[in-house]
């Protein structure tokens, strides 16, 4: 394990979103499916452009490359969402998580408001958006706790038309927890789709999936790009991408709850772990930890944890927790876990971070589930300037000015000096016209 220190910790966390690695056995993939060596941003051009082109027809085929099924009827019908069972533990989870994401975002502001003075009044109007698609990843697993952490704040927001897309399995069918969850949640708009084709069909519209307002939800590497390249055509809400998790810990840490948190995360697929600790002993015990844990988890888990390990891992020693909590606002992560002596005196310093886990009994993976915030945050450095799925995201705000006469005669003159700063003539007379 090396561990990090000093200008090689802060050249390691210091990154962007495209420099989110491609495993060997993708890009070998890649070559397979078209016949040459290309880049993801090439594929998913290339899948964008033929699903804007044939529609339907674009979307079976890809799915049929990439998921090894061809869906000829894409919607889920009612009967098969109402027939899906699952049994009555995860049914009695999935009602739980609901209830408490629903119960979180409610609390969140989703109102409007207008100022009347003597002038006249300015204000905002909060409107809900339309139609929204929420992808929901389902090529490992199926990711029930997603629907539940996207739909939910759609919901809270007022969004009446919720689409759902969500790869198939190779025999064709969504897994039932989805469609038992789309149930709790009164979706009933659910499509075989999944990659880059979905965003594309989401963004572009087919004959079966009609375009949305915006596209919500994670996905890998190439669901992100797809994001990216059709924004403007429609909106997004961030790019949560592959995993990542960054934890703090000082002396005080248990080791095992420390190795247990980073492999909650490593056992995602392209997941990045990373480990900034102000205590040599403790890298030294985490390490061994990892080790053990790593040989109790089943396949393919095991393997999956592993190559993160392996591949993605950085471990770094701080000189201090305040040079811990730069370094995480400096990598801006997903999920920022502080297991320290007192987490709560940390929080003030945080900056940057999709989401922050205060102590030993805030694990992250519980923030998956049934804690109550979104889980579907900003990855790959986007934390920066991008935030976890919220309320807002699915609202217009529109601006309301409605000022009188006395208000002209007062702050009129400053906008007509201002509008012949910027050479607008035109601005100028129309608003000396009311003086």
């Amino acid at each position: 394990m090396q561990v990090l220190e000093g200008a090689a910790a802060r050249a390691a966390l210091t990154r962007s979103f495209d420099e989110i690695p491609v495993p060997d056995a993708v890009l070998a993939r890649i070559e397979a499916t078209f016949g040459e060596a290309l880049s993801p941003e090439q594929v998913v051009e290339r899948i964008l452009a033929d699903v804007r082109a044939r529609g339907d027809d674009a979307l079976r085929d890809w799915t049929e490359k990439l998921d090894g099924t061809r869906p000829e009827v894409l919607a889920v019908s009612g009967a098969e969402i109402a027939a899906a069972q699952v049994d009555e533990e995860l049914h009695a989870a999935i009602r739980l998580a609901v209830a408490r994401v629903r119960a979180f975002y409610e609390q969140q502001p989703a109102h409007g408001f207008l100022n009347h003075t003597p002038e006249g009044a300015l204000g905002q109007l909060v409107r809900p958006l339309s139609r929204v698609g929420v992808y929901v990843p389902g090529g490992l697993a199926p990711l029930i706790s997603t629907l539940i952490h996207t739909a939910v704040p759609a919901q809270v927001a007022g969004v009446q038309d919720i689409v759902v897309t969500t790869p198939p399995a190779r025999d064709g069918t969504v897994h039932p927890a989805i469609l038992v969850a789309a149930r709790e949640l009164g979706i009933t708009q659910i499509y075989r789709a999944g990659g880059a084709q979905a965003i594309a069909a989401l963004a572009y519209g087919t004959a079966s999936i009609a375009a949305v307002d915006k596209i919500a939800g994670p996905g890998n590497l190439f669901v992100v790009i797809a994001k990216r390249l059709v924004y403007g055509q429609t909106g997004i809400e961030s790019l949560p991408g592959p995993t990542e998790t960054l934890v703090v810990a000082d002396d005080s840490a248990d080791p095992r709850h420390v190795a247990a948190d980073l492999l909650a995360q490593a056992e995602h697929n392209g997941a990045e772990p990373v480990l900034v600790s102000t205590s040599r002993a403790l890298l030294v015990a985490v390490q061994a930890e990892l080790s053990g844990q790593l040989e109790a988890l089943p396949e393919p888990n095991r393997s999956w944890a592993r190559d993160s390990v392996l591949s993605r891992m950085k471990v770094v020693l701080a000189a201090d927790l305040n040079e811990a909590l730069a370094l995480a606002n400096l990598y801006a992560p997903e999920h920022l876990c502080l297991l320290t002596r007192d987490p709560w005196s940390l929080l003030g310093q945080v900056t940057r971070a999709g989401g922050v886990f205060l102590g030993e009994y805030s694990m992250e993976a519980l923030g998956d589930y049934v804690a109550g915030p979104s889980h579907v945050m900003p990855t790959g450095g986007t934390a920066r300037f991008m935030s976890p799925v919220n309320v807002r995201d699915f609202q217009n705000i529109i601006s309301v000015v409605g000022l009188n006469a006395s208000a002209v005669q007062h702050i009129g003159p400053a906008g007509a000096v201002l509008a012949r700063a910027e050479g607008l003539e035109a601005h100028a007379r129309a608003i000396e016209s009311r003086l």
